[in-house]
């Protein structure tokens, strides 16, 4: 750190020696004064004894009148020369008096007032002079420092570092600047930013070191979460990308598997290998939809809806997945507010917390979830390093009485494939999941644990005012997924695209197909019959689906919208917001997945039509 520019002017002037010479100057001239003093005396004894001796002469007649009473006037004249001197010294000393007093004081001020802590030590580190901050922020009173050596509350570990440091300004006139810990008073360890300057003695001799301390522990902690935040960051992308790549790998696996299984016989031999396959592919887009979830690349649903009522619904569920050996708790405010989130992902948010508890607490334990209306205001938000909006939250709060966590775990416990389970026995992507998800939904969370005391984690999430709206009239049950209706697809992945085609002609759809979103016009403009629906990539090279869906819906109205993406949330904002009764597909689907979204899809088209 750099040594404050007023505290360096204040040292340079007590360094440069202002003061002393000050003092050295007063020093001269009141021995000047006593000189003066010494030799009117002197002058006075004499003329004294050039009075007395002539009038004792026995020729007492022959003195001279005249020159006694010159003599008498320089006497007069040199005592009053004598006490105008000494008067103008007077006054010259109090002037400099009161400057040494002023900027005394003027060193009192910044000294105790300053935000550093400043010590002076001598040669051999002995302490001199300890700033009131020193008790402000590290507890310790001038004295209990006085008493004690510069490097007896510097850690262990770091007291090479001021040592070596302390050298360098011993030798070179200028400390570097370096970050050590110092103890509290109260045990516990902060980082200081310390830089010490050398004071010498007119010899160029080392006399004082004056070292600034800055306590940066707030800073640090700052810059790590920074840096946990652009690890996240970059993980979350990282992740958001191989599950792209990766989902649309699994749609083809999934559904070419899904043909054979349709096409094999039970009591097949290679019945039970495809199955496996499927199975394994099921398994790897529930791992690609959680890494989305992390890296909030997911597509939301969010509504308005009572966070209450959630808890509840899932409570039945919850107790069979927690096990009897967990006593489950849920006190619920009864004015709690209403948020809007996607309900289905607050469920796996609850559940996946569950979960964790549950794992905590492999011997039983209690088990509380709870909700309360609460205010963030601008005092509260300060505690967080990151911005967080002002304002009325719903706190949902899960708590256990578990193993808890050390600062290390906690650390990382949002981190995806980090866990402290036994290999086999998780995927380390349940919190990664709730963290995704709950920043997704404009909310943020905390954790609160203790090892052996349990864990507690709040999530708080915006309140909002809109009522719960209720659900409109639905199509109904389709009494089969198969269609005559003609469907235009754009995918730029050629396999994909392929597998899709088939599937949507074997359920008797007529299908145009291009591989991005100008082609997919260009087919539109060479086809003279009706376009039932589009069924689009979001992201595609070139003019992707956003763009593409706007412009064929201005040629043709009619069309309904299904869009279709393995990289989602991050990718579809930012080609827009999908329009208000569109749907979605997320990659990978199954061929049963794919049927009936493009059935419903056209079937509320029917419903519309027919109001």
């Amino acid at each position: 750190m750099v040594v404050p520019k007023w505290y360096k002017h204040v040292v340079t002037l007590r360094s440069q020696g202002n003061i002393q010479n000050h003092m050295r100057s007063v020093e001269r001239r009141e021995w000047i004064l006593w000189g003066f003093a010494i030799l009117v005396t002197l002058l006075l004894t004499a003329g004294i004894v050039s009075f007395i001796a002539p009038m004792l002469h026995e020729h007492l007649e022959d003195f001279d009148t005249l020159h006694m009473n010159l003599a008498v006037r320089g006497l007069v004249g040199l005592v009053l020369l004598f006490d105008i001197y000494t008067i103008y010294q007077q006054l010259q000393i109090y002037r400099i008096r009161n400057e040494l007093v002023r900027r005394e004081e003027l060193f009192r001020l910044i000294s105790e007032n300053a935000a550093d802590m400043i010590a002076v030590v001598d040669a051999d580190g002995k302490r001199l002079y300890n700033s009131p901050a020193y008790e402000r922020i590290l507890g310790y009173t001038a004295e209990e420092l006085q008493s004690t050596s510069s490097l007896e509350q510097v850690h262990p570990d770091d007291r090479p570092i001021v040592e070596e440091a302390a050298r360098a300004a011993r030798t070179g006139g200028q400390g570097r600047t370096i970050q050590y810990r110092m103890r509290h008073k109260d045990g516990s360890w902060h980082v200081l930013e310390s830089g010490a300057s050398a004071v010498l003695n007119d010899q160029g001799q080392l006399e004082k070191l004056v070292i600034v301390n800055r306590d940066v522990s707030a800073r640090k902690q700052l810059e790590e979460q920074f840096r946990q935040s652009q690890k996240m960051e970059a993980v979350g992308r990282l992740s958001g990308g191989v599950a792209h790549d990766f989902n649309n790998l699994l749609g083809v696996i999934i559904g070419y598997a899904e043909f054979l299984q349709e096409r094999l016989e039970p009591e097949n031999s290679l019945r039970d290998s495809v199955d496996e396959i499927l199975k394994a592919g099921k398994r790897a887009a529930s791992l690609t939809r959680q890494l989305l979830a992390f890296s909030r690349q997911q597509v939301l649903d969010p509504k308005v809806i009572d966070l209450n009522n959630v808890v509840l619904d899932t409570e039945k569920l919850l107790r069979r997945l927690i096990g009897e050996d967990i006593e489950l708790t849920t006190p619920l405010s009864p004015d709690v507010g209403r948020v809007k989130a996607d309900q289905g992902q607050i469920e796996q948010v609850i559940m996946n917390l569950a979960v964790n508890a549950r794992d905590a607490m492999p011997q039983g334990g209690k088990l509380t979830i709870s909700t309360e209306n609460m205010v963030m205001d601008e005092e509260f938000v300060r505690r967080y390093p990151y911005p967080v909006q002002p304002g009325p939250y719903i706190c949902l709060t899960v708590t256990d009485s578990g193993i808890g966590m050390d600062a290390e775990t906690k650390a990382r416990a949002f981190e995806p494939f980090f866990t402290t389970k036994e290999k086999g026995k998780g995927t380390g992507l349940g919190l990664s999941t709730v963290y995704g998800v709950v920043k997704q939904s404009g909310g943020y969370i905390d954790i609160y644990s203790t090892p052996g005391k349990g864990t507690s984690f709040k999530i708080y999430l915006p309140r909002v005012d809109d009522a719960i709206k209720a659900h409109g009239p639905s199509a109904g049950p389709a009494a089969s997924f198969e269609g005559k209706e003609t469907i235009l697809l754009a995918e730029d992945e050629e396999s994909l695209r392929k597998l899709t085609r088939t599937t949507l002609e074997s359920l008797g759809y007529v299908v145009l197909e291009a591989n991005d979103g100008v082609e997919a016009l260009e087919v539109s403009e060479q086809h003279a019959g009706p376009i039932h629906l589009l069924l689009t990539d979001i992201v595609m090279p070139g003019m992707g689906g956003r763009a593409l869906a706007q412009e064929l819906t201005r040629r043709r109205p009619d069309t309904r919208l299904v869009y279709m993406s393995g990289y989602t949330g991050q990718a579809v904002g930012s080609q827009g917001p999908i329009e208000p009764g569109s749907d979605f597909l997320s990659k990978p689907f199954t061929r049963e997945t794919l049927a009936r979204k493009i059935r419903e899809a056209l079937d509320r088209r029917v419903v519309a039509e027919s109001r």
